[in-house]
């Protein structure tokens, strides 16, 4: 999985190096690109350079050959190739992705990119009939399909990273539903909260991440293949059957719009950049609380770093890289809006530029994502010192002026009455709950010995019992609530897959 992710991050350099070297095994290339029929001279190489896209779509090898696998068996299905072509297409393909997943094909920047790439392969293998297989169809059409099937794949795989953090921060929300912390405004000690309940915040905003991310899939998923060039073709294909066999819902309707849409790219990174935002909120104040200011928790060593020079330092690197990513991810966003903002319809090359930035973002996502669970998964949590932290700030005023609001007195009148009483504590060095009777009696008549018991910071989190409180009553309700959306999401996870096998 780790060498699997380092060679994502691979530099370009590197792959165009790389890709003009040759294997023995699988050569894609011959001098005459397939393109080629109209030019009377080679492409030069700086062009080649420029113009290629291998280096980084090949990872989308899976998609084009079940795109082209699908587009075959439509094509003899309709009568427009032969079906023993279609046999012999299948067959090579097969061959191809088995060769490509064993490690035995060496791509070729020659052939451009991955679609070309793959049918230079299949022409060595079969012939005339790998050559029919572009009947009806344009590369415009094929990238359109591959990268909308890739995009509906990630969508699943980041979904279930986000499933996972759920399901940690469900687990050490129950651990820790009496943990009374300070809950901050302005970064400000505010009012009693628990810790059960920040944590499930963050959980309904994954959530949230999780349903918006599927909703990205439900609109992206029209199939784009049979829309050709831009026009369509004059060849009596069925679009319905190619889009039923690869999972689309239905065909798109316009080929203009099917070549030339990548609006599902962007509302994917922004749905990913929403994600990093909540991520970066995360670890931002994971940082604050295993300070030494808070000392709320600790990180698991497994999940933190140490100093060249500070022998004492013990350094939280995963959240802070993680909050350092979340602009990378933004960057991949706004890079596609602005190559997408100027272009008329349909295609232009300037939408070869879609892919770089997804896959940055894919690759960023799925590599913060499980290391971050992993991390709250492991953190030793200490509510001694959120207690403690609590204890100090004054997070009971609001409870106070409540008391006295309760008493008969306007929440007005009790404000001022309690600002009064936390400034002469505050040049007394005392807590509310630390003043007498009497010297809250001076301020209001309407004090009575069961004030201190409605200034316990336990108290005063219990009785917090509205509907999204932090009450024990409500955050069991709520930690319940992710668990049932997980499990939910898990079974519909389940049953796709199963109808997806039966299919």
């Amino acid at each position: 999985m780790r060498v699997s992710r380092a060679i994502r991050f691979l530099t370009p350099i590197w792959h165009i190096w790389h890709l003009r070297k040759k294997t023995e095994l699988e050569r894609c290339a011959n001098s005459l690109k397939l393109w080629g029929g109209r030019f009377g001279k080679e492409t030069d190489e700086l062009v080649n350079e420029l113009n290629q896209s291998i280096s980084f779509d090949q990872r989308l090898y899976q998609e084009d050959i079940q795109g082209s696998l699908a587009h075959a068996a439509m094509l003899a299905e309709c009568g427009i190739i032969p079906k023993k072509d279609a046999a012999a297409i299948a067959k090579g393909l097969h061959e191809i992705l088995e060769a490509v997943e064993d490690g035995e094909v060496e791509f070729t920047a020659e052939n451009e990119d991955i679609h070309m790439n793959v049918e230079a392969l299949l022409t060595a293998r079969t012939g005339d009939a790998g050559k029919r297989l572009h009947t009806a169809r344009s590369r415009n059409d094929q990238v359109a399909l591959d990268f909308r099937m890739y995009v509906r794949k990630e969508i699943s795989v980041i979904c279930g990273h986000l499933l996972e953090m759920e399901s940690v921060l469900c687990r050490q929300a129950r651990k820790y539903q009496n943990a009374v912390m300070p809950g901050y405004t302005h970064l400000q000690r505010a009012q009693p909260i628990s810790f059960a309940q920040h944590l499930m915040a963050y959980a309904q905003m994954f959530s949230r991440d999780v349903t918006r991310l599927e909703d990205c899939g439900k609109r992206l998923n029209e199939c784009p293949l049979g829309s050709g060039a831009l026009a369509g073709t004059t060849y009596p294909i069925d679009r319905w059957q190619t889009a039923k066999a690869l999972g689309f819902e239905v065909p798109m309707s316009n080929s203009l719009d099917g070549v030339s849409d990548r609006d599902y790219a962007l509302e994917f990174l922004s749905g990913l950049s929403i994600l990093m935002m909540h991520l970066s909120r995360f670890a931002e104040e994971v940082i604050l609380w295993c300070s030494w200011e808070f000392k709320f928790i600790d990180l698991d060593d497994a999940y933190a770093t140490g100093s060249s020079i500070m022998p004492q330092k013990k350094n939280p690197d995963v959240a802070e890289l993680v909050r350092g990513k979340t602009g990378r991810v933004y960057g991949d966003l706004m890079s596609l809006l602005t190559v997408m903002k100027g272009l008329p319809l349909a295609y232009n090359k300037d939408m070869q530029e879609d892919k770089e930035p997804v896959f940055d973002a894919v690759d960023t996502v799925t590599l913060c994502l499980p290391v971050f669970a992993a991390m709250l998964d492991t953190m030793t949590v200490l509510p001694e010192n959120m207690r403690r932290a609590a204890g100090r700030g004054f997070i009971n005023a609001t409870d106070c002026a409540d008391y006295l609001t309760k008493k008969g007195m306007p929440f007005r009148d009790a404000y001022t009455a309690v600002g009064k009483l936390v400034a002469s504590c505050g040049a007394a060095g005392k807590t509310l709950e630390e003043l007498s009777l009497e010297e809250l009696k001076a301020v209001s008549p309407l004090f009575e010995a069961d004030v201190y018991e409605a200034l316990n910071l336990e108290n005063c989190m219990a009785l917090r019992s509205s509907y999204g409180g932090p009450a024990v009553s409500e955050t069991s309700r709520q930690i319940q609530e992710i668990e049932d959306f997980v499990n939910m999401k898990h079974k519909e996870r389940g049953d796709k897959a199963a109808e997806q096998e039966d299919e």
